[in-house]
C-alpha cells in the first residue's frame, strides 16, 4: 500500500519550529484555554447541524520526546441545505496551518479559530446534496490530562524501562482535543480511516480493523479503518506493547477476534485477564445481542489511565486487580459501553444515563450470572449507598458532558447508580422477559438484531419510554418521571390501622403504582397500589417487613445518615 508520508511533510516544520526551545525537562500541563473547548456537547450550533459527516481521514505523527503532534485531518461532508458557512471544534492551541476545501487552499480571511471552534467561510455556496470536502493541517502540544480519565488529554508517560506510553482520553471535554470534529455526541463520521504515525518500534492500536502497517524512516505508521465512531471514542494508544489473539465463536453464527495490548513483563497477568473476554462476550451476547462491531474486533489495551469505553479498543489500566465476585469489574463496565456507548449512543448529553445506567447494571448482572442471586444482591447495596439524589437524571435540556457528569452542576455519579437500580426496580416489576426485551430494542432498534440487519443508532430517554410503555402494554410515564425527572426518592409510607396495614407511595412526579411486598409474620404477600396505594389485611401479626427483598428503588434514611457520617470522618481526618 502507498505510503502516506509525504502528508506530514509540512507539518513536521511546524511541530519542530514550534518545539525548539524545547528540553528534556518535564513541561508545565497546560490548562484548557476556553469554555467551548472545555465543554462538550450542548446546543449544536447552526454551522454544523446541516452537515452529514460521511468520512473522516485523520493523520497524527506523535513525537514522543516534546510531547507534540502535528495533524492532517480531510473531513467530507455532505449538505442537508445550503451551505455558505460551517463550523468544526479544534482546540485552539493546535496551530493551524492550511485549510483546503476540495483541495483548494483558503485565504486566512476565510477561517477563524476564536474560541476552539473553527468557522469557515465557503468559497461558494454548497448546494443541498452536494459533498465537499475539508482539509486541515494543525500541530502543537495537546492539552495535557492531570488526572485522565476524568479529565482530557494526552498521558504522556514511560514504562518501566522508560520508553513511552502514551494514551488520550477526552470523554468530558471531547475530541476537539486532538482532532477537528463535530464535538457532540452525534457528530459521528459514517467511517473513519485513522493514520497514526509513531516511532518505530512503538506500537499504535486504535479502533476499528488494521488496513496496514507501513514502516518507513525509522517511523510506523499504523492504519486502522472503523465504521462510525462515537467522536470522544476515537482513540490514540502508543507504546512498546505485546498482543494476545484469539477468535471468539458467537452464537450468532459467527466469529471475530479478541485482541489484548499488553506491555512486556505482564504476559502472566495479562493472560489470566484475556482469560475473562469470551466469558464476558458470551454474557452480553446472550443478555443484550450480538457484539455491534464483530466485523473489526474486541480490543482491549493496557494504558497508562483507568480506563475509557474507546469503540473497539477499550482502554484498561486496572493493574490486572482481583475482586471479591470473580472477575475485574473495569474490564467488563468499559467492554458493556460496547453496546450502551457505542452501538448504543445518546442524542443529548442530558439522556447519559442511557450509557452509565445500563453498563454499570450488567455488573451486578455479570455477577449473578456466574455466582447466583447473592452476589447481585451485593453489587446492588453497595450502588445504594452512593446514591445522592442532589439533581434529576434527566432535565429535559441539551446539556454538555460535563454539564451531567460534575455533580455542581448535575446529577454526577448517580447517572451510574441511582440509574443501575432504577434498572433492577423495572426489571423486578417487568420481569426478564419483557425487560430484556426493551433493553435489545433500545440498543439495536430492533427485537431481532441478526448480524448485518442493524447498525450503530442515537437514542433518548423519551424512546426508552416508549418502548418500555408498548412492551409491558401499560403507561408507564409515572415510574420514569419518579426515577428520572426528579431527584428526590420516593418514599414508601406504611400506617396500621387495627388489623389493617396501609400503604402509600408519596413524594412522587405523577403517580407511582409499584406493586409493593410485605413479609407478615414470615409469610409474603404481594400488594397491589393503583393510584399510589393500596392495603393487607394482616390481622395481629408481630413482625412486619415492607420490601423484604429490595426490589424497590425508594428513600431509606439510613444510607443519607451513613453517607453524612463518612463525610463528617472525612472532615475530621483533614488536616
Amino acid at each position: 500500500m502507498k505510503s502516506y508520508a509525504y502528508l506530514f511533510a509540512p507539518l513536521l516544520t511546524l511541530a519542530v519550529a514550534g518545539c525548539a526551545s524545547s528540553t528534556d525537562k518535564p513541561t508545565p500541563e497546560k490548562p484548557l484555554y476556553t469554555e467551548l473547548t472545555k465543554e462538550s456537547g450542548g446546543d449544536m450550533p447552526a454551522t454544523q447541524k446541516e452537515l452529514l459527516f460521511k468520512h473522516a481521514e485523520l493523520h497524527w505523527q506523535v513525537f514522543p520526546e516534546t510531547q507534540t503532534i502535528a495533524g492532517h485531518a480531510v473531513l467530507r461532508f455532505a449538505a442537508k441545505a445550503p451551505l455558505e458557512q460551517i463550523s468544526v471544534d479544534l482546540d485552539r492551541e493546535l496551530s493551524i496551518s492550511r485549510i483546503d476545501i476540495d483541495g483548494k487552499p483558503l485565504a486566512a480571511e476565510q477561517w477563524s479559530n476564536p474560541e476552539g471552534r473553527v468557522f469557515i467561510t465557503l468559497p461558494q455556496t454548497v448546494v443541498q446534496g452536494a459533498e465537499f470536502t475539508v482539509a486541515i493541517d494543525y500541530a502543537g502540544k495537546p492539552h495535557q490530562a492531570k488526572h485522565a480519565p476524568w479529565d482530557g488529554g494526552f498521558v504522556w508517560s514511560k514504562t518501566q524501562d522508560g520508553q513511552p506510553w502514551i494514551a488520550t482520553a477526552v470523554q468530558g471535554e471531547g475530541c476537539d482535543l486532538f482532532w477537528p470534529c463535530i464535538d457532540q455526541p452525534m457528530g459521528e463520521p459514517l467511517v473513519a480511516d485513522l493514520f497514526i504515525k509513531v516511532p518505530a518500534p512503538l506500537v499504535a492500536p486504535s479502533n476499528g480493523k488494521l488496513i496496514d502497517v507501513i514502516e518507513q524512516d525509522g517511523w510506523n505508521t499504523y492504519h486502522w479503518q472503523v465504521q462510525q465512531p462515537n467522536t470522544y471514542a476515537v482513540a490514540l494508544n502508543i507504546g512498546p506493547y505485546e498482543e494476545l489473539q484469539a477468535d471468539y465463536h458467537s452464537k450468532y453464527g459467527h466469529q471475530y477476534s479478541m485482541q489484548y495490548w499488553y506491555l512486556k513483563g505482564d504476559k502472566q497477568d495479562a493472560s489470566v485477564l484475556f482469560q475473562e473476554f469470551p466469558k464476558q462476550l458470551e454474557f452480553f451476547e446472550r443478555y443484550i445481542g450480538p457484539y455491534p462491531f464483530w466485523q473489526d474486533k474486541m480490543g482491549v489495551v493496557n494504558t497508562p489511565h483507568l480506563g475509557m469505553e474507546h469503540q473497539t479498543i477499550n482502554a484498561y489500566g486496572n493493574h490486572y486487580a482481583k475482586g471479591v465476585f470473580g472477575y475485574d469489574s473495569l474490564l467488563q463496565h468499559e467492554l458493556a459501553h460496547e453496546w450502551f456507548g457505542n452501538q448504543l449512543t445518546n442524542e443529548n448529553w442530558d439522556d447519559f444515563w442511557l450509557h452509565e445506567s445500563f453498563a454499570t447494571y450488567m455488573q451486578p448482572l455479570y455477577a449473578e450470572y456466574l455466582h447466583g442471586k447473592m452476589a447481585y444482591d451485593a453489587q446492588l447495596y453497595g450502588l445504594r449507598a452512593k446514591v445522592t439524589n442532589k439533581a434529576p437524571m434527566v432535565s429535559g435540556k441539551s446539556k454538555t458532558e460535563e454539564g451531567v457528569y460534575d455533580e455542581k452542576r448535575g446529577p454526577g455519579q448517580d447517572i451510574y447508580n441511582k440509574g443501575a437500580l432504577m434498572l433492577h426496580t423495572l426489571r423486578n416489576y417487568l420481569g426478564d422477559d419483557k425487560f430484556f426485551r426493551a433493553v435489545r430494542e433500545l440498543v439495536y432498534g430492533t427485537q431481532d438484531p441478526q448480524s448485518g440487519n442493524f447498525k450503530p443508532i442515537y437514542s433518548n430517554t423519551k424512546t426508552f419510554i416508549a418502548i418500555v410503555n408498548r412492551i409491558s402494554g401499560e403507561d408507564m410515564t409515572g415510574f420514569f418521571n419518579t426515577y428520572l425527572y426528579q431527584a428526590k426518592l420516593p418514599q414508601l409510607v406504611s400506617q396500621r390501622e387495627g388489623g389493617v396495614l396501609k400503604i402509600r407511595w408519596q413524594q412522587t412526579t405523577g403517580e407511582l403504582t409499584l406493586p409493593v411486598e410485605v413479609l407478615v409474620d414470615g409469610k409474603l404477600f404481594t400488594v397491589s397500589m393503583p393510584h399510589g396505594q393500596g392495603e393487607l389485611v394482616i390481622g395481629d401479626a408481630d413482625r412486619i417487613q415492607l420490601d423484604p427483598q429490595q426490589k424497590l428503588l425508594k428513600d431509606e434514611p439510613y444510607f443519607a445518615q451513613y453517607q453524612a457520617w463518612i463525610k463528617a470522618q472525612k472532615a475530621k481526618a483533614k488536616p
